[in-house]
């Protein structure tokens, strides 16, 4: 979809690190702990008219650990979550694909979509009226920052603790 006066910022965030602890395969909300100050930036996003939008690479789909289903029922309840804060997220695009997966349908030599590849950034960009220039994804490892490089999207490595904290003393926060 071409920029347009309408096109929006984005905020692009990794999930597992970035929006919650990373303890390896979350799939199931009683495993489910935000990060201290998510919630909080989501909304603060919102609030400033930006979209925000979750880039997640899910290989525990493809290994076969939990179901897709599974883990939309984990958005569903993070979308309740948030939506008590006063937040919201856009859109969830997930890479289940992985070199390794025992799940035929989930094994590909090279998943476009899995980072450090771009592809659910680009499938964003084209679905959504993005702003690439004034966007942002937020990551917790080199394969999300290379993702928004490739894509042309700015990036910040988040490396823990406090979220709103992190992009505050980053001077990410919008205005």
């Amino acid at each position: 979809m071409p920029e347009t006066q309408s096109s929006k910022p984005a905020l692009f965030l990794d999930r597992d690190g970035v929006l919650n602890e990373d303890h390896g395969y979350v799939f199931r909300w009683e495993d489910f702990r935000w990060i201290p100050g998510a919630k909080e930036t989501v909304a603060a996003f919102n609030r400033a008219g930006w979209l925000v939008i979750v880039v997640t690479n899910q290989s525990g789909v493809g290994r076969g650990f939990y179901s897709e289903d599974d883990m939309r029922a984990l958005h569903a309840r993070m979308a309740e979550d948030l939506a008590e804060a006063g937040g919201h997220i856009d859109a969830f695009y997930h890479a289940p694909q992985h070199p390794d997966a025992p799940l035929d349908a989930y094994r590909h030599p090279d998943p476009p979509d899995r980072k450090p590849n771009p592809g659910m950034i680009l499938r964003a960009l084209a679905e959504w009226p993005i702003d690439r220039e004034a966007s942002l994804l937020v990551g917790d490892k080199p394969s999300d920052l290379e993702a928004a490089e490739r894509a042309g999207v700015r990036a910040a490595l988040f490396t823990g603790g406090d979220l709103m904290q992190f992009l505050r003393d980053e001077a990410l926060l919008p205005a």
